[in-house]
């Protein structure tokens, strides 16, 4: 087997006598689409942080492109290519949308050094690409929910990453907005960047993701393709009850007339 882009072995995280992640393996090849799922207090949102450089792991390891990263800070991994988003956006308040996204272009991978010029020029770019090319003068705090996180989004790839991370990119959207929030998750995975997908509406894991990854009590409860994922009766107890059919709202062709459907899963901030 190819060398992962993303390798991590035996990856654990402990606060006091609890152990939030235990014990996690996962890799993830170069232009990938893993999804990350599991019920609440499964410890995704730990794992996240442990593998941006938010936290720092109790033991275990994380290799990116090659090099050990467990103990580098999340600027650094950021510069050597690994960038995120977050469940609650946050952007810069006082700077504009272009300006919030040239920081992204700015303090990017370490691969290239740009003048302030084409900072704004990568970064009016990547807003065109997210849609909210039109918006470039606005004030964060005048987007919807919806721009936000597109916004984050925009930043990350602003950075030149090689992999993102996507945290709850769904969270608070209404229905539309969700298929369009995942058919340009889509669009960003075609164009070659590597993503790890945290979310809690299943049926847009299954639809995006080549492969799914099962957390529940801070360990890796399965691995496979969607299907083998569903299927497993540990997962369906643990977590999905009956979702046979609910990833036909969202196709790989994208789902038009999705809105009145329900997410399978009860979202959480973990």
């Amino acid at each position: 087997m190819k060398m992962a882009l993303l390798e991590v072995r035996g990856l654990s995280k402990r606060f006091g006598g609890l152990r939030a992640v235990d014990g996690v393996d996962l890799h993830v090849e170069r232009g990938e689409v893993v999804g990350l799922i599991g019920p609440n207090g499964a410890g995704k949102s730990t794992l996240v942080e442990l593998l941006t450089g938010g936290q720092q792991a109790s033991s275990g390891s994380i290799r990116f492109d090659g090099r050990d990263i467990t103990r580098l800070s999340n600027h650094e991994r950021c510069r050597l290519g690994l960038a995120r988003t977050f469940q609650v956006p946050q952007p810069f308040a006082g700077g504009t949308v272009l300006e919030n996204v040239m920081v992204g272009a700015l303090f990017g991978s370490q691969t290239r050094t740009l003048s302030i010029e084409q900072a704004r020029d990568l970064a009016a770019r990547t807003l065109q690409s997210t849609g909210l090319g039109e918006l470039c003068d606005r004030a964060p705090t005048s987007l919807t929910t919806a721009g936000l996180k597109r916004l984050e989004l925009a930043r990350c790839l602003a950075t030149g990453a090689q992999m993102v991370f996507l945290d709850e990119p769904l969270g608070g959207l209404n229905p539309t907005e969700v298929n369009e929030a995942i058919e340009l998750i889509r669009q960003v995975g075609k164009s070659g960047t590597t993503i790890l997908f945290i979310e809690h509406i299943v049926p847009a894991v299954l639809s995006l993701c080549q492969r799914v990854v099962v957390l529940a009590n801070g360990r890796k409860l399965a691995e496979g393709s969607g299907e083998e994922v569903t299927q497993n009766p540990l997962v369906r107890k643990a977590y999905l009850g009956d979702v046979s059919s609910a990833a036909d709202r969202y196709s790989r062709k994208g789902s038009r007339g999705a809105g009145n459907q329900q997410p399978v899963a009860e979202r959480s901030n973990d």
